[in-house]
């Protein structure tokens, strides 16, 4: 399937991270906007508790989206068949993981809203990809 030749098996990257909801009937598609939209949340939840001065859950907020990015999109992503796009992909992805480890050890909140924003970048413009009809000729 060459629609999704940046990615490889994204049920399996989605079910390692232990997210279930939708996964068994959502499409690849829908999977890797369901990363994406899990990435954005969780860095939503950590600013929020960095705001609060909970340090604890900011971490484990921090430790989902890195978790999500690593596990999730950057294992998912296809380098035999998916070219310059999967490399382009896989060096924001590590600079998101290095941002948010960063935003995480110097509670650095801007870090953890330009990943936001990164992210949230990349799930608009996938949410918008127009893709065939799976029974088109």
């Amino acid at each position: 399937m060459t629609m999704y030749a940046p990615f490889r098996s994204q049920a399996t990257a989605y079910g390692r991270i232990q997210v279930e909801t939708g996964v068994t009937t959502a499409d690849p598609h829908k999977l890797v906007a369901m990363l994406f939209e899990g990435a954005v949340s969780a860095i939503t939840e950590a600013r929020g508790a960095l705001q609060r001065g909970d340090v604890e859950a900011k971490g484990r907020a921090i430790g989902r989206a890195v978790r999500i990015v690593e596990e999730g999109l950057r294992a998912a992503l296809n380098h035999k068949d998916g070219g310059e796009l999967a490399r382009n992909l896989d060096s924001l992805y590590v600079y998101v993981t290095g941002r948010l480890t960063h935003a995480n050890l110097r509670n650095d909140e801007a870090a953890m809203k330009e990943c936001q924003e990164l992210l949230a970048g990349l799930l608009d413009a996938w949410s918008n990809m127009k893709l065939p009809h799976p029974h088109a000729a």
